[in-house]
């Protein structure tokens, strides 16, 4: 018999320049937004006083994302692959697409967590990837019953 539990499969943290960010929509427009960012990003950031401090907190995501799967951006994820979203209360969420989707699936992937934040000058997001681990034995409760008996035992007071 097996029991299925939740594991942290990888965490990932960017910082980012808003300056960066302005520099390449200044030098390459909007080829860079269609580039990195998708439709609806763009417009939520584009609706923003602000935008490029939004667009900075994105991008940081996106590379934060990327970095909990162990992958990085490249081929089995693109920027476009990796959106984020936002719920009606404004906490922000992970919706993978294409190849990045197809990823999560074969890792079993149940949950991509992520924080944004930005000041004037600096972006940063973390994320934090979870998983189902379908593998377990059903003798862990067990193991563990044994390893804290064993931790008592070692355990000196006063």
């Amino acid at each position: 018999m097996s029991i299925a539990h939740h594991k942290v499969l990888g965490i990932g943290v960017d910082v980012v320049e808003t300056a960066r960010i302005e520099s390449s929509i200044d030098r390459f427009g909007d080829r860079f937004l269609q580039r990195v960012f998708t439709e609806g990003e763009i417009q939520y950031c584009n609706s923003m006083k602000f935008p490029a401090r939004h667009l900075a907190a994105r991008f940081a995501a996106k590379e934060a994302v990327s970095k909990a799967f162990g992958t990085g951006i490249g081929a089995s994820m693109g920027w476009k692959e990796i959106e984020v979203k936002r719920k009606e209360s404004g906490e922000p969420f992970i919706q993978l697409h294409g190849a990045a989707l197809e990823h999560a699936r074969q890792l079993n992937v149940t949950e991509v967590f992520a924080s944004l934040s930005h000041s004037d000058n600096y972006s940063v997001a973390n994320a934090v990837v979870t998983a189902l681990n379908v593998d377990v034995e059903a003798a862990v409760p067990a193991a563990f019953s044994e390893l804290t008996a064993e931790r008592k035992d070692t355990t000196t007071v006063g």
